[in-house]
């Protein structure tokens, strides 16, 4: 007995099953079945990645050629043109900045050379004073946009552009490409977040009201619009007598001038509410103004500075808007205003005149019946006209 219990216990006798194989061949299906995903997965990302490609070349083969530049891609790629600073000069007397060629100019005589910035036709401080944006003159191949930082950045952000104006702010800008207007923000020296609608065969953008765009419809008639941009598409509206708008009140509405029914030579100026469209809400037909759509509003929305006729001769005209009826007057206070007018108080203001001179008009002198008088300004070479620096 002892003997056979020894033999059944040196013998070994086999498992009905084996973990150790099940677990090998466990793990070379699951490495297969990994295996097979992951060349799926690849396989789809190729073919999407590859339709993203083809999409991407059909895209950029668009007809038509941009006039529009946003920006810089990649600043590194060329050298950033950049500004001189010489050392400060004594004041010249100025009551605002001014731009000469490539000169800016500022109220306390501090000067930065500008010399990559073309010819200008207006120029708005940016936020925070850091720096310039430049509207250029207009050209055959259209207007540009500088953007001249305090640091010495001097860069272009629009070029080949119709018409081009700045918001009161220095954040937004608005301008003219082709048949359609645009809009957008101003960080640094890109313009971001941009938004267009058509606009009619003449139209351009004249001023910001808010946070929308005045449209002159037609530059040869009266009629106006307002655009705002996360409203959709610029509605014309039913203004037809509106020929210049020339500022803003405190409480939003506009300063303008429009035609009467009588005549369409005579104008009155109005007063107009822009919600949800230029409505007139009242007129004062007494000043003779000019139609040239020169002039400006104060801070406190007191006075207006506008071109007319004063006599027998073309000057510039002070009005008392608090007065606004029909004994409305306005005195005569310096030669026609050129360009944009810069109120620097609520009762101070600075404009160029048709000769490039420096006109500065002090409301209590003019009211006095002391009318201003242009003074040269400096360093002014041939060709060369000044523009006012405007906009908080």
């Amino acid at each position: 007995m002892r003997e056979t219990l020894s033999r059944q216990v040196v013998v070994a006798r086999p498992m009905s099953a084996d973990p150790a194989g099940q677990a090998i061949r466990r793990g070379n299906r699951i490495r297969r079945r990994r295996t097979a995903a992951g060349l799926s997965l690849a396989a789809i990302a190729t073919v999407l990645v590859s339709t993203g490609m083809a999409q991407l070349g059909q895209d950029s083969g668009r007809q038509g050629s941009p006039i529009v530049v946003i920006g810089d891609p990649d600043p590194s790629a060329r050298p950033i043109p950049t500004a001189t600073v010489p050392a400060p000069l004594p004041s010249p007397g100025l009551s605002a900045d001014l731009l000469v060629g490539g000169t800016l100019i500022s109220a306390d005589g501090k000067r930065l050379e500008l010399p990559t910035v073309g010819p200008a036709e207006s120029a708005r401080p940016l936020p925070a004073g850091a720096g310039l944006l430049v509207v250029g003159a207009p050209t055959t191949a259209g207007r540009s946009l500088w953007v001249a930082q305090t640091d010495g950045l001097v860069q272009v952000l629009l070029a080949g552009a119709g018409g081009i104006v700045l918001a009161p702010d220095g954040r937004q800008v608005a301008w003219r490409d082709g048949s359609d207007l645009l809009v957008a923000g101003v960080i640094g020296t890109q313009l971001i977040g941009s938004a267009r609608t058509p606009v009619p065969a003449g139209a351009e953008p004249v001023r910001f009201v808010g946070d929308s765009v005045l449209v002159k419809l037609d530059a040869d008639a009266p009629g106006h619009a307002l655009w705002r941009p996360g409203a959709g598409q610029l509605t014309q509206g039913d203004d037809h007598r509106t020929l210049n708008v020339y500022g803003t009140l405190p409480d939003g509405r506009l300063v303008g001038q429009v035609t009467t029914t009588g005549s369409p030579d005579a104008t009155c100026l109005a007063v107009l509410d822009p919600t949800p469209t230029l409505k007139t809400v009242g007129t004062s037909c007494g000043p003779q103004v000019s139609s040239d759509g020169a002039g400006g509003v104060s801070p406190d929305g007191r006075w207006l500075l506008v071109n007319g006729r004063a006599g027998k001769a073309d000057r510039s005209l002070l009005v008392d808007l608090r007065r606004l009826g029909p004994a409305l007057t306005a005195l005569p206070a310096g030669p026609p205003v050129t360009g944009a007018v810069a109120w620097t108080t609520e009762s101070a203001a600075a404009y160029v005149d048709g000769a490039g001179q420096l006109v500065r008009v002090d409301v209590d002198q003019v009211r006095a019946g002391k009318p201003a008088e242009p003074t040269p300004v400096a360093d002014v070479r041939p060709g060369d006209r000044p523009v006012l620096v405007t906009g908080s």
